[in-house]
């Protein structure tokens, strides 16, 4: 099947490259080492079953949420880009 510049394989390389980048992302939020045991944002103390279930934890759950919500907000640019964008 011709396909013009695009090899065969072409969707899968991209669908393969966004889940490995997604992955990486994810490895790079684990935090290591030994956690906190106040909030470095607000100082609260963090329960000791959260240091024990996250290694390396740093934030309350109020100040993880809103350093999750934060990220989400930013986390839907493509830097591939789409099709349609391509042509425009």
């Amino acid at each position: 099947m011709a396909t013009g510049w695009a090899g065969d394989d072409a969707v899968q390389q991209q669908i393969d490259a966004t889940v490995e980048d997604a992955v990486q992302r994810a490895r790079r939020r684990l935090a290591t080492g030994p956690g906190r045991e106040t909030c470095e944002e607000c100082e609260a103390p963090i329960p000791l079953a959260r240091q024990q279930a996250v290694p390396g934890v740093r934030l309350c759950v109020a100040c993880q949420e809103a350093a999750d919500a934060e990220e989400q907000a930013h986390a839907g640019y493509n830097r591939r880009g789409s099709k349609d964008s391509q042509l425009r």
